[in-house]
């Protein structure tokens, strides 16, 4: 990591990523005041945050079921390298992907989608499948969905984990 970006990630500019993580719409004045700056400061720190990449953007989480698409699933698809190309272009050029991540191990990628049918999945799958292998999980529930990244990771030794509050 970067001196500037070491500068830039003190006490206040994780409570500042924090609190942009959990409401993105904060004013400028809500967000200084809750890390103790002022409005102007704290506009100041997040510009040079987005300077710097470590603020990449700002989303709306939608409801993916009041806008006709109930379903959403995994798509893994297991394909020869020479077909990659033509399974990242499906997953651009589809509007029902939601993401899509390149893998090393069996699958090749794993296709986040948000359909309105179970016939709107097969067809989707059926779409994949030209190019791969593909295994499908529709998700039931998300009990972890974006989590608030509040801090830099502690350093860990092989084979330990660190869990919430350790």
């Amino acid at each position: 990591m970067s001196r500037r970006i070491e500068r830039l990630l003190d006490g206040v500019g994780w409570k500042l990523l924090a609190a942009l993580q959990e409401d993105a719409r904060l004013s400028f004045s809500a967000l200084g005041r809750r890390v103790g700056l002022s409005a102007p400061a704290a506009a100041e720190r997040v510009r040079r945050m987005e300077d710097a990449g470590i603020i990449t953007g700002y989303r709306a989480r939608l409801g993916f079921d009041k806008l006709g698409r109930p379903i959403t699933a995994l798509i893994r698809v297991s394909c020869p390298e020479e077909h990659s190309g033509r399974v990242k272009a499906l997953a651009r050029e589809l509007a029902e992907v939601l993401e899509c991540h390149h893998l090393t191990g069996a699958d090749s990628f794993v296709v986040k989608v948000a359909v309105a049918s179970v016939a709107h999945l097969e067809a989707i799958i059926e779409s994949f499948g030209r190019h791969g292998t593909p295994t499908t999980s529709v998700i039931l529930s998300s009990p972890v969905s974006e989590r608030t990244i509040t801090g830099q990771p502690a350093p860990q030794g092989p084979g330990q984990a660190r869990r919430p509050g350790a």
